[in-house]
């Protein structure tokens, strides 16, 4: 998914802000879950939220205002209990190597914070089309 940064994604440098990477980490899990029927907010207000039990984020070089980034989302690992999401953000024209590689480990739990389990039709669904990047 592309992404333009605008001057509110970044810092007084001009380069975006660390803590933005999580964002659109998420913005790429949500279009990866939509691209295969799960919707985040349907479950939501069905009761079923996905929480962040972990986050992990290695920046190799900055991105700048004005620039148009690409997140790539592919599945890490995928158990009844979690699924470890990997991104990998380069500029638009992936010319470069990564400039942000990270992953992000999801649980499913009710409105009153019980953990459930993610059921066989859903890791299948979730499952990568494709190899990893």
């Amino acid at each position: 998914m592309e992404i333009k940064i605008y001057y509110d994604d970044t810092d007084a440098g001009g380069v975006v802000y660390h803590a933005n990477y999580l964002k659109y980490f998420e913005r790429g899990r949500t279009e990866y879950m939509r691209q295969r029927g799960i919707d985040p907010a349907a479950m939501a207000q069905a009761g079923i939220i996905f929480v962040i039990v972990r986050a992990e984020v290695s920046y190799l070089s900055p991105a700048r205002y004005g620039d148009t980034i690409i997140v790539e989302t592919f599945i890490d690992e995928i158990s009844h209990a979690s699924v470890t999401f990997g991104y990998k953000i380069y500029l638009s024209d992936k010319s470069s190597k990564p400039l942000v590689t990270g992953k992000t480990k999801i649980a499913m739990v009710s409105k009153d914070m019980k953990v459930q389990r993610f059921s066989d039709d859903f890791i299948k669904r979730l499952a990568p089309l494709e190899a990893k990047p």
